[in-house]
């Protein structure tokens, strides 16, 4: 990776992404144009990944957080890239692929030129307002917008997929595209050294289903059981869908399918 990246955020993609890419992490709060400033002025870099935003325990607490998620979420990255177009800086913004809705009868798996149409949250509402904006700027500005969706990991994390299911004992039954963690770094990587901007779906081939996953960590934890229940049934406001990686592979990225990390996961999770 060419030119000194700083990384923007202290949660979990942040902490990997530092850890991974060997640049430097600020976990300044950002409240204004200054802010943001102060934030980059003793790295001066040429590349900010802005990994700050948020989500809550689980996507309802923005419901009761609305200052805090429409602040991080939206604003900051307004600021951003206000910031980085003054600067000659480019930015990096980590985005997220729930903001669609899906029909398994009928969709195909949903490419980057399709405008969102999942206003049912307020977490997707929040993706939506600063992805929609910053994507017309990426036509003239060196802005890169990385679409993530239900990210899995190697090791144990709250955030992490695995970690989650572990704690529910309960999947769901629908398909999901997944993007397995250290494939994103190596795609994000890809992506800085070719100079991409625009919008990229960053997750694995294929869809997966979360039992698929479960099965694979009852195969190395004897005893180990959970129970598929109907997301139907559920009465949850979510969004389930499969993503293209069309564009990814185009830029000369091979993504992995998802079913080919999940022994890799599970027995690298395992030694944690």
């Amino acid at each position: 990776m060419s030119g000194k990246s700083l990384i923007l955020g202290k949660g979990f993609i942040a902490s990997r992404l530092k850890e991974e890419l060997n640049c430097e992490l600020s976990d300044q709060k950002i409240y204004s144009y200054a802010d943001a400033e102060a934030a980059i002025a003793k790295f001066n870099p040429e590349t900010i990944i802005n990994c700050i935003g948020y989500i809550g325990e689980n996507v309802d607490a923005c419901e009761s957080n609305i200052d805090k998620a429409l602040f991080s979420n939206t604003v900051v990255p307004f600021i951003l890239a206000e910031l980085c177009i003054r600067k000659k800086i480019k930015l990096v913004h980590i985005s997220s692929g729930c903001i669609y809705h899906y029909d398994y009868e009928r969709s195909t798996p949903i490419k980057e030129d399709r405008d969102p149409d999942f206003f049912e949250l307020f977490y997707s509402r929040t993706k939506i307002y600063s992805e929609q904006p910053l994507n017309s700027l990426a036509k003239k500005y060196p802005i890169l917008i990385l679409r993530l969706r239900v990210p899995l990991d190697n090791r144990p994390h709250p955030r992490n997929l695995l970690t989650k299911l572990l704690g529910y004992n309960k999947v769901i039954d629908l398909p999901n595209s997944v993007t397995y963690i250290p494939d994103f770094i190596q795609a994000t990587k890809h992506l800085l050294k070719i100079n991409a901007t625009g919008i990229y779906n960053v997750v694995n081939k294929s869809p997966l289903k979360y039992q698929e996953l479960m099965e694979v960590y009852k195969k190395h934890v004897n005893g180990f059981k959970y129970e598929v229940v109907d997301f139907a049934k559920l009465n949850l406001v979510r969004t389930n869908l499969i993503m293209s990686t069309e564009k990814l592979e185009l830029s000369g990225f091979k993504i992995r399918d998802i079913h080919e990390v999940l022994e890799e996961c599970v027995v690298e999770y395992l030694k944690y």
